[in-house]
């Protein structure tokens, strides 16, 4: 970026701030610091109405430029229900702002219940877009979509062989929250709404922990309607390439090879097909090692459950991420996510038995150990050619440092894909856990995610593995409205009491994997890890020096090797030497008194093979 064009945007900055509720007449000032823009006239133009068309999208109608508000979007789709008895609406729940979270069923079923979606044999898919709400790309493209399977009529042959659920808005408050000032890196919407919900929380991190009302919707449709296929739409942030349309899964390394197996064989070809056939750049999911230098390569990893493709990968769910380029135009995008949806559509009612085969073997499989986080390959990465656009790198008066300038030409480069996707920290598979039933809300989210467990009717005691965490320390900051937590679990053998109301999650059924990865401490994306047991981690009790010290005199004198122990402490430790309070402490945690409990993970493991 040159100091001419950093002033020009800055003024315009400026002179534009006082009316950020309007519109601007032409593209948003961030556009011109934007790399150059590379032509596309794609045939998917075709699919656009005219403006008099009595079912002309307001996407369409605004010359391709703006995306409907709330409002505008809600009375849209509830009039082309009105007119179709194949669409028909349903609330999923309410946001923190009161705002209903709305479902979209297209289908050509009598009944539009999960039920009688499920009972008439044909294949479901589930799409949502706005999970990041200024990344809203996917409800115009289905609004188009939907039009054309129903009033149109130009591809209801789609619904002759699959269901369409559609979620327009997941994050509705996120979605008012709107200004021509939204995503600084992309071009279009004219406005566009915000990255989080309306408490600041990012819902593409909320898969498991479940904070969210908008999540908590989701997860309880997903569960209801058991869709054959999930899409999640975004639009990326970061470097420049020729791609405009990308979208992964977790690959065959995660919790589902078979559905990994059918999603890279069957339906990323076809859809890649498909776009391609339409004027459209189809690639995988972009993440660069470094976005200033691409031929460094992209990274590869099997994503956390606490993503949408990492959810769907632990539930034994085809989840798809789609990630459409920021830098592209907002209708480019818009029209490559039509054809994306209409693809899916076609490839699931056709290969629909082999989707649902591969999701029967990936949720009856109990592997002996389960993966809990992952690193770097040590296998020599592969090679792909990849679709770039030149740049170079420039010294910047601004920063002081180098900032990167994409010239707009296209060029194709070997780069090295690195695979994060060899198995890191694993825990033996547990039979079942027990979970005391003193955390009420760690029950109520298992129950949410439609993982299946028996509740104690009386208390019993039993004989358990329990995780004693050491060095156990928080974060310095919250992190999505929690603050989380480290250590290192060790797993001692206990004999432990479980109230009436206490539950055993037993791990041979199809969700349990994703019970171990919410349950097992070491996980990523554990209960434990987001912060849940917090109460586990403070001291409730404690011991004056004056019973103390003459308790600790007897304690060695009656054994000389905790004698032989303290004196090694203090000739270790100078900090722990000169401290009275911690030469006492070190006593008092080998007497009997000491709370056993403290640091103590109060979800118990069931030893022995996954089998009830």
């Amino acid at each position: 970026m040159t100091c001419a064009l950093v002033s020009s945007f800055c003024l315009a900055l400026v002179a534009t701030s006082t009316a950020l509720a309007e519109t601007p007449p032409g593209p948003p000032p961030h556009e011109a610091a934007l790399p150059p823009l590379a032509a596309w006239n794609g045939a998917t133009r075709s699919l656009v109405v005219a403006a008099d068309h009595p079912w002309v999208t307001p996407f369409e109608a605004s010359g391709l430029r703006r995306t409907p508000s709330y409002d505008e979007t809600v009375h849209w789709l509830r009039k082309l229900a009105d007119a179709t008895p194949e669409i028909s609406m349903e609330s999923l729940g309410t946001s923190p702002e009161g705002r209903e979270i709305w479902l979209a069923i297209a289908s050509l079923s009598p009944e539009h219940s999960a039920e009688a979606l499920r009972a008439s044999g044909k294949p479901i898919l589930f799409a949502q877009a706005g999970i990041h709400s200024g990344e809203i790309d996917g409800k115009d493209a289905g609004m188009m979509l939907l039009r054309d399977m129903t009033v149109a009529g130009t591809k209801r042959h789609l619904l002759d062989g699959a269901h369409f659920l559609f979620v327009p808005i997941l994050s509705v408050d996120g979605h008012e929250r709107s200004s021509p000032f939204g995503r600084i890196n992309q071009r279009g919407p004219a406005e566009m709404g915000w990255r989080t919900n309306a408490r600041n929380l990012n819902l593409n991190r909320d898969y498991t922990k479940a904070d969210t009302p908008e999540m908590r919707a989701l997860l309880r449709a997903l569960a209801r309607w058991s869709p054959d296929l999930y899409f999640d739409i975004h639009v990326t942030d970061g470097a420049d390439y020729q791609y405009d349309i990308t979208f992964g899964g977790n690959g065959t390394s995660g919790y589902s090879p078979a559905i990994g197996q059918w999603l890279d064989e069957t339906l990323f070809p076809a859809l890649s097909r498909d776009l391609r056939a339409r004027g459209h750049v189809p690639g995988p999911l972009v993440f660069p090692v470094d976005p200033r230098d691409m031929t460094r390569g992209i990274v590869q990893w099997v994503a956390s459950p606490r993503y949408s493709n990492g959810y769907g990968d632990a539930r034994h769910l085809p989840a798809v991420l789609v990630e459409n380029h920021s830098l592209k135009p907002f209708d480019q995008r818009v029209l490559g996510t039509y054809v994306l949806l209409e693809s899916a559509l076609a490839t699931l009612a056709k290969d629909a038995p082999s989707s649902r085969r591969a999701a029967s073997i990936d949720r009856a499989r109990r592997p002996e150990d389960l993966t809990l986080s992952w690193k770097r390959s040590e296998k020599e990465p592969e090679e792909l050619d990849f679709l770039g656009v030149a740049s170079r790198l420039e010294d910047s008066e601004i920063s002081g440092g180098a900032h990167v300038v994409w010239t707009g030409e296209p060029i194709t480069v070997r780069v090295p894909r690195i695979r994060y996707d060899q198995p890191d920290v694993t825990a033996a598979r547990a039979k079942a856990y027990w979970v005391p039933a003193a955390w009420p809300d760690v029950i109520e989210r298992l129950a949410l995610h439609g993982i299946r467990f028996e509740t104690l009717g009386a208390a019993r005691e039993l004989e358990v593995g329990m995780y004693r965490i050491e060095d156990a320390s928080l974060a310095d900051a919250p992190f999505e409205g929690r603050v989380t937590v480290s250590g290192t679990p060790r797993l001692e053998k206990r004999r432990h009491t479980y109230a009436a109301g206490s539950i055993r999650v037993p791990t041979d059924q199809p969700l349990g994997d994703l019970a171990a990865l919410l349950l097992e401490p070491a996980s990523v994306d554990s209960f434990w890890q987001w912060g849940f047991f917090l109460e586990v981690l403070q001291h409730t009790e404690y011991v004056e020096d004056y019973v103390m010290e003459p308790l600790a005199k007897s304690m060695i004198a009656r054994d000389p090797k905790l004698r032989a122990a303290f004196q090694k402490q203090l000739a270790a430790d100078r900090e722990f030497a000169s401290d009275p309070r911690e030469r006492l402490d070190w006593f008092y945690r080998r007497t009997e008194y000491f709370d056993d409990r403290w640091r103590l993970y109060p979800v118990g493991r069931e030893q022995g093979p996954a089998q009830e």
